[in-house]
């Protein structure tokens, strides 16, 4: 991942700056951080395995 590389927090997350996820578009990954240790290694996923994610996510819980 480079310097140039754009964060974008989600907007479910919370604006006391508690629980903040953030998202990279890295062309054939999708990566996941904590914007609190941005630092600290991120979860990269391919594109599908992140849409299945936040599928997952939204879905109601059984």
């Amino acid at each position: 991942m480079n310097t140039r590389t754009t964060w974008r927090k989600s907007s479910h997350s919370g604006g006391s700056g508690g629980d903040c996820v953030e998202i990279a578009d890295l062309t054939h990954q999708v990566a996941i951080r904590d914007s609190k240790s941005p630092h600290t290694p991120h979860l990269p996923l391919t594109p599908t395995a992140f849409t299945t994610l936040i599928q997952t996510l939204k879905s109601p819980h059984q």
